[in-house]
């Protein structure tokens, strides 16, 4: 980088960490160094216009949802996906306003497209103070539905990409209604993501009205081409959930969250926070259970790493260290299923 280029970022570098509203952490400064050094290379380059543009759209757009779900940051939420074209008489709606309000009820936060059908449906069902809108600016079907319309938890995105990015990351889980190209645009990047360790390990529930076939004619096309294909792995299938009622996939979320809190690598380890100290035998059943996974090493228990001073609120919680293969993620799930069990 050229000295006076240099000298540019050192002096705004220290100017933006010197700002009273910056979180002192240690690790600040390289961060922010390398996110000015990143934009100054892209400016410095032979780039169009539009492609700037781009650039500077997607950044404001992360900064401005980053601010507006940081208040909600200690609530659990779980991001509905289904089709805007629903009809508020249809079945489907009225099952995932009834989801909704049990999910508030639950405790939990929930994030739709901001849309009509069933976005509409259970912004409804969650009520307005337990809701977030993530909406897409589109030629038609982008109005952000009267429940969320106007509230500081509504978030509007110009890029699919960037709108896609918060679904995930501020999830603690995933349920997916019928729809149309989107919902399974969403629910296939979901499964993509968890199953390449790009997302967390969530619970994914696929929600469907009693009686109906939606997702169990996906399921049939998921065994039969994919599955019979070789196209995925058995321990895949255990990366979603198929419901048949609202009751059934909040009880899926919450049995997913009933000793497991959370997780994280540190130091090549894959590191999950739990609600309780395990018993010996219990870990040793685990560890022998998932040696395929684990390259035969016991899982061992401790509590938190140094590393992880920036999360104070779950300091206290005990931790399972797994030198887990960073890629069975399906089996990995199975592992959780077999941990919550233990409650």
């Amino acid at each position: 980088m050229p000295q006076k280029r240099e000298q540019a970022v050192d002096a705004l570098v220290a100017s933006v960490l010197a700002s009273p509203d910056a979180r002192k952490d240690s690790r600040r400064e390289t961060v922010v160094r390398a996110m000015v050094e990143a934009l100054a290379g892209i400016a410095a380059g032979p780039v169009e216009v539009a492609d700037l543009k781009l650039v500077a759209a997607a950044l404001s757009e992360i900064g401005d949802a980053l601010a507006r779900f940081r208040p909600y940051a200690g609530v659990r939420k779980v991001t509905a996906f289904g089709s805007a074209r629903t009809a508020p008489r249809a079945r489907a709606y009225k099952l995932a306003r009834r989801f909704s309000r049990l999910a508030a009820d639950a405790g939990f936060m929930v994030i739709t497209g901001a849309g009509p059908g069933i976005m509409q449906a259970c912004n409804e069902g969650a009520g307005r103070r337990r809701s977030f809108g993530v909406n897409i600016r589109l030629p038609f079907e982008n109005e952000a539905n009267p429940i969320i319309q106007g509230d500081a938890k509504l978030v509007e995105f110009k890029y699919f990409f960037t709108r896609k990015l918060f679904f995930l990351k501020e999830a603690s889980a995933v349920v997916l209604f019928p729809g149309g190209f989107g919902t399974h645009d969403e629910g296939f990047e979901t499964l993509t993501l968890i199953q390449t360790g790009k997302a967390q390990l969530m619970p994914v529930v696929m929600l469907d009205v009693p009686g109906g076939g939606y997702w169990s004619s996906w399921d049939r096309y998921v065994r039969r081409q994919l599955l019979a294909g070789g196209l995925i792995g058995q321990d895949d299938l255990s990366l979603y959930r198929i419901a048949r009622s609202p009751e059934e996939a909040i009880e899926e979320i919450r049995s997913f969250y009933r000793i497991y809190h959370s997780a994280r690598v540190i130091r090549r380890r894959l590191v999950i926070r739990i609600l309780r100290r395990l018993a010996d035998d219990d870990l040793a059943r685990l560890s022998g259970r998932y040696a395929d996974i684990l390259g035969g090493r016991p899982i061992r228990q401790r509590g938190a790493f140094k590393e992880e001073f920036d999360e104070p609120e779950v300091a206290e919680l005990p931790r399972l260290v797994l030198n887990f293969n960073m890629a069975s993620y399906g089996r990995l799930r199975l592992l959780v299923d077999d941990l919550n069990r233990l409650a």
